[in-house]
């Protein structure tokens, strides 16, 4: 197990809210050279501490309007069928993140679409439609609060 030191968790939390900053940037926050942040941050990433970078979208800008968390229960919680829908779960474009969780749902998903049209039509044709799924339960955003 990788324990990161106080640099580390200030490279690593810096990153997580700006992707882009520079080896200048971080070796000025953390009092670093910058050949220094770079080796550290080489050695984040070969250690799979940081596994990307990602660009964060405006959903609205790009059309879809409606975010909307699904609590999702199956049939059948043999491996094969929770593998066959984790694999399924991931090829509809409308689903965003998908949780595995303990409680009253097997699954959380995270859904996106243009409008309410569109979520019937992924609910009812696509997801619902699927063999393994005995419930389907839909949460809608009103308002985003806090999103790291």
């Amino acid at each position: 197990m990788n324990l990161l030191d106080a640099l580390d968790r200030t490279i690593v939390d810096h990153l997580r809210f700006d992707g882009r900053s520079s080896m200048q940037d971080l070796s000025e926050l953390t009092g670093l050279s910058r050949s220094a942040v770079f080796a550290r941050v080489k050695r984040l990433e070969s250690d799979g501490i940081i596994q990307g970078y990602t660009v964060k979208l405006d959903r609205r800008k790009m059309g879809l309007e409606i975010k909307a968390f699904c609590s999702v229960n199956l049939k059948l919680h043999e491996r094969a069928a929770l593998e066959d829908f984790e694999h399924s779960i991931g090829e509809f474009r409308e689903v965003k993140a998908c949780y595995h969780l303990t409680g009253s749902s097997d699954y959380m998903l995270e859904v996106q679409v243009a409008d309410m049209d569109s979520y019937h039509k992924f609910i009812s044709r696509r997801l619902a439609a699927m063999d393994n799924i005995a419930q389907v339960k839909s949460m809608f955003v009103m308002n985003e609060i806090l999103e790291k």
